[in-house]
């Protein structure tokens, strides 16, 4: 239905498919010739990429003719399992299983491919997150700095991100943000998403010469990571929601 139509301009367009109020989040993009819809990784809403002249209703009307659509992207949704003893999930891209044993220490420990950890088991999902958010901030800052002084320039401290519509950021005062969830995804994908914003601080655009400086910087295929983040990367946040 379009009642958004009815509503106040401002207010946030939204889809509905089956049970659910799916956000709708657009974006005018210059090089854009035609309407690209995805669902976001969480599945908590719907973004669409439309060219810079497009009209709000055709966009939304769009994403209405696509509900059938939806709810099969919806329905191929991983689903998660609760965070307990035996359950496996990913530590930069390999799986591991979660291991508890009252005679161990409450903070995790990486044992090959175990986290070990004792405590009470009620608070495992906590204390794993916090666990998973530390190694995040070590690896992320290792990166950064690695990347930094490719680039010649100084670097900022890391900031971690639960940002639900993207991996990383760099803001106008060169403040980078990363998505700590990268931690579970495999080191070259982590890696790609900070080379990427470091080259944001020496051009704060997508320019040619921002993808042949993010070519010298990143190490592997920044096509190959992104890849996998388009197939993969909903899968992130599953564990800790």
């Amino acid at each position: 239905m379009l009642d958004w139509l009815r509503k106040d301009p401002q207010e946030q367009p939204f889809v509905e498919v089956g049970d659910k109020q799916l956000p709708i989040v657009i974006r005018r993009l210059a090089p854009a010739r035609r309407m690209t819809l995805r669902l976001s990784p969480d599945g908590r809403e719907v973004r669409l990429s439309i060219p810079e002249w497009g009209r709000t209703a055709e966009a939304i009307a769009f994403v209405e003719s696509r509900r059938d659509w939806l709810a099969s992207q919806l329905c191929a949704l991983p689903q998660a399992e609760p965070i307990a003893p035996g359950v496996t999930i990913a530590f930069r891209g390999e799986p591991v299983v979660i291991s508890h044993d009252n005679q161990l220490p409450r903070k995790p420990q990486l044992q090959g491919g175990s986290i070990r950890l004792g405590g009470p088991p009620e608070s495992i999902p906590s204390r794993l997150k916090r666990w998973l958010e530390g190694e995040a901030r070590r690896l992320l800052t290792a990166d950064l700095a690695q990347y930094c002084d490719r680039a010649g320039r100084p670097a900022p401290q890391v900031a971690l991100s639960s940002a639900r519509r993207r991996w990383g950021s760099c803001g106008p005062s060169g403040t980078i943000r990363i998505n700590w969830r990268l931690v579970m995804a495999p080191n070259f994908v982590r890696r790609s998403v900070v080379a990427h914003e470091v080259a944001h601080l020496v051009h704060f655009n997508h320019s040619p010469d921002f993808h042949t400086l993010l070519g010298e910087l990143f190490e592997g295929d920044t096509g190959v990571a992104n890849d996998w983040l388009k197939r993969e990367g909903r899968s992130l946040y599953l564990p800790f929601g």
